[in-house]
């Protein structure tokens, strides 16, 4: 019998290694998913909103190279959106199909038409729509081939009426290729940074997700160098464990160690990293930067010279023209630095708050102590970032997922939800905001639907944290930045799933372990200080003066209390000011 077009799509998902694909089921989408059910090797998940879809399969993706999402006419696939827009900016091998009213109708604004062209153009690596069933299935190979080599979202719009027709045999392949190349910079260039990093300069290296893969290699560098090592959010799990020459983050959430190391070096090595905040890098160094993407080279940084080639290929060649340097005066200073920092950070932990103004830095910690070695972490983008880079740490084991790049707000559940179904062996715990949770709460019927086991751990500070410290240090009082929140730990038990609501400090550590001991899924709600703030790594002049002219603006309006709460919660930071 012969085959239709939804049903030679499974068959080249299925060789493509497709395991579930995120979507909710409707429309032009009913014959794909009719075809799915039928063959049986590829899971429909369905999820509440396709925008949970797509952050589930970059977070899938992520860990496993390659996940699906689709949305069907119109509403479905614009709902996508946002999650695509990550996973494309995060450089995450995503497929979303988009399926679109009947061809028949193009061009005539039907109900819900759309052009998945427009539309989608600007958070894609490949953007096609099939109109022929000759071309159906050499375009599906091609957004998969296209997002798997480029590291990227492929959108391939598909009409409603073309799955239910006839299928054509493809002319071309059915298979998807993953390579691995090897890829360095050339003798003369490998010769270039040798000499520069023999010449006896004090050298700091920084690293982003792309030496993750090198860490044997980094550290090996740093020895013969003897060089502090930063790294960036998205390079921490892959850099920071086994690692005697780290000095932490740098960046808005990072610390004044890896900004330190940075600006009082020599010489600065750039590796695998698309680091976006040009004010944290140093202009007046020699920076060498090393990228498998050559078009990112200066991007950031007043580059000296930048150089393709991936981070381990290249350090396996550089390593041996490396010589041994025995002065680590530089080294020791910023290591001693380093520990001043991080023993700051302890004095957080160790003051556990107050009733309903719990630390979030002590909860944070917590999490990290009672956490597995190899557990998957999802974090929410604002202040539940700080605390994730600042006290989540690596093993080597540890997985780390955000909103790194594109910095949505909603994406840690939903990425619980790509994580936990692609490793169901595995914990997986969810650092949300409650801006963040309410955004997208619909589903936390997906993880009771599917029974997956994610700790979800509200920060609950009643308020939108660091949009509120962003108005702050510019000089502006708060404004709507305060959430009257529902009773989240009974809504999840409305859910159908466990949980807890924690008040008291003293009760953090109990509740925390007692949810991770579960076998199911629990939401646990804490309330943590409102007026927590996070500074970043180096705090200027206007940032100092822009919170003093907020704090007197707030005074002026008789918000005494809120201006006695926030010096009171962060006195703390003085001396990091200071």
């Amino acid at each position: 019998m012969s085959k239709n077009i939804a049903e030679q799509f499974v068959e080249i998902l299925v060789k493509a290694g497709i395991k579930r694909i995120y979507a909710v089921t409707g429309d032009s989408l009913n014959f794909l998913n009719d075809a799915i059910k039928r063959e049986g090797s590829i899971q429909w998940i369905h999820v509440r909103h396709e925008e949970v879809g797509a952050f589930a399969a970059a977070a899938e993706a992520e860990l496993d190279g390659l996940a699906v999402c689709a949305g069907s006419s119109g509403p479905g696939h614009v709902h996508l959106i946002n999650g695509l827009y990550e996973a494309n900016r995060g450089n995450v091998p995503v497929l979303a199909i988009a399926s679109t009213c009947e061809s028949s109708e193009f061009g005539t604004s039907y109900f819900q038409e759309t052009n998945t062209i427009k539309l989608f153009d600007d958070c894609s690596v490949y953007n096609q729509v099939a109109n022929t069933p000759e071309q159906a299935p050499r375009m599906l190979q091609a957004a998969l081939q296209h997002a798997i080599s480029q590291k990227g979202v492929s959108v391939l719009g598909v009409p409603g009426d073309l799955f239910e027709a006839k299928s054509e045999k493809n002319i071309s392949s059915d298979l998807v290729f993953k390579t691995n190349p090897r890829i360095i910079p050339s003798e003369e260039e490998i010769n270039w940074i040798a000499n520069q990093l023999n010449s006896g300069k004090k050298v700091a290296i920084y690293c982003g997700i792309g030496a993750s893969e090198a860490h044997t290699e980094v550290v090996a560098l740093a020895e013969k160098l003897k060089a502090p090592i930063g790294y960036s959010f998205r390079g921490k799990m892959g850099i920071q464990y086994n690692n005697p020459y780290e000095v932490g983050m740098t960046g808005l959430l990072g610390l004044p160690s890896a900004f330190k190391a940075m600006h009082e070096a020599d010489i600065v090595l750039l590796l695998g990293t698309d680091f976006p905040y040009v004010k944290f890098m140093p202009t007046d160094k020699v920076i060498i930067q090393i990228d498998d993407k050559p078009e990112r080279l200066g991007r950031r940084a007043q580059l000296t010279r930048g150089f393709a080639g991936k981070i381990k290929d290249s350090l396996i060649n550089l390593l041996p023209l490396i010589k041994i340097n025995d002065n680590q005066d530089f080294l020791d200073k910023q290591l001693d630095f380093y520990q001043k920092v991080k023993n700051n950070l302890r004095s957080y932990v160790e003051d556990k708050g107050k009733e309903n103004h719990i630390s979030p830095e002590f909860v944070a910690e917590t999490i990290n102590q009672k956490a597995n070695k190899d557990t998957i972490f999802t974090v929410d983008t604002g202040m539940c970032c700080v605390w994730g880079a600042r006290y989540l740490e690596a093993t080597g084991e540890r997985k780390l997922l955000g909103s790194f790049n594109h910095g949505t707000m909603a994406n840690a559940m939903p990425m619980a939800i790509g994580a936990q179904l692609s490793h169901p062996d595995k914990q997986v715990i969810a650092l949300c905001g409650d801006g963040g949770l309410s955004m997208l709460l619909g589903d936390i019927a997906t993880i009771k639907q599917y029974n997956l086991p994610i700790k979800i751990i509200v920060f609950n500070n009643r308020s939108l944290g660091m949009v509120k410290l962003e108005m702050e240090v510019n000089g502006i009082p708060d404004n709507e930045t305060d959430m009257v929140n529902p009773d989240f730990g009974l809504l999840a038990q409305a859910f159908g799933i466990n949980g807890i609501n924690v008040t008291d400090p003293e009760k953090v550590e109990t509740a925390i372990q007692d949810a991770l001991a579960i076998d199911g899924p629990v939401l646990v709600n804490i309330f943590t200080d409102p007026n927590a703030l996070a500074m970043p790594p180096k705090v200027g002049w206007e940032q100092m003066k822009g919170m003093g002219v907020a704090m007197t603006r707030m005074m002026l309006d008789g918000n005494f209390k809120e201006v006695a709460d926030t010096i009171t919660s962060n006195y703390k930071h003085i001396k990091e000011v200071l």
